[in-house]
């Protein structure tokens, strides 16, 4: 009776010993991969995703220094305020509040920043907001292209019909891998490689992708093997050898 006893204990020992093994096992798993990489830089954590980068059609104006507007209160005209005009440093100076800074955000985004703001003095502000001077959509086209310049965009535009108003490809063009560069922010570009060639040869225009304003294409006349989809500002020039001066 006894050494069946002893028995019993040790393969109870046994089976929560295995128990134990099984969940530090999984701990350890789970563990792996919830933590990056060590190896893993600070800009590449940072990086942001290039998935909706060039989905949206219709994107919105960002006010830019520079810009004006007007400002008009249906209940309060005394506010009103014509041509307010966005500073160097992205500030506008609106009455009896002073100094807002509005750079970077969308017209309904810049409505409601107004309207918070002269909600401190007034009661549920109905405001209304017109640009009056704004830069005007535009894209870039350099390399490869009879026309390399600046140009305003009337409407949509896709990338097949900015060439085109650029003059269309040189014959050392590599029509393949044009690159559709386009700004995320102060610190990353994206980065697309597109193929017109294929395009134009099925005669398929449904993956030409729509601009951007700041968009800018660079044809390229030897092949890019590799391109990041995101990459610094500061590595743009070494991607444009040919670009506009």
């Amino acid at each position: 009776m006894i050494k069946n006893n002893g028995m019993m204990k040790r393969i109870w020992l046994l089976m929560v010993a295995a128990s134990l093994a099984t969940i530090c096992a999984a701990q350890t798993a789970t563990s792996t991969t919830a933590v990056p990489s060590a190896t893993a830089t600070v800009a590449e954590a940072n990086k942001p995703s290039s998935d909706l980068q060039f989905k949206s059609r219709t994107p919105r104006y960002h006010i830019e220094a520079g810009d004006t507007f007007d400002l008009t209160f249906d209940l309060s005209p005394e506010f009103n305020q014509l041509a307010v005009a966005v500073q160097p440093d992205g500030f506008v100076t609106l009455r009896a509040i002073g100094d807002v800074q509005v750079a970077g955000q969308t017209v309904p985004q810049l409505t409601e920043t107004i309207r918070q703001a002269y909600g401190k003095i007034l009661n549920k502000p109905i405001i209304s907001i017109v640009l009056k001077d704004f830069e005007k959509p535009y894209f870039i086209a350099s390399g490869q292209v009879a026309k390399p310049g600046k140009y305003e965009m009337h409407g949509n535009m896709t990338v097949t019909q900015a060439i085109a108003v650029a003059g269309d490809f040189q014959s050392s063009a590599k029509h393949s891998q044009v690159v559709l560069f386009r700004r995320i922010d102060n610190q990353w570009t994206s980065a697309e490689l597109i193929d017109v060639k294929k395009m134009e040869k099925n005669r398929d225009l449904r993956e030409d992708p729509f601009l951007h304003s700041g968009d800018m294409l660079y044809v390229p006349k030897n092949t890019l093997s590799k391109i990041d989809r995101i990459i610094p500002n500061m590595s743009m020039g070494s991607y444009m050898p040919l670009a506009m001066p």
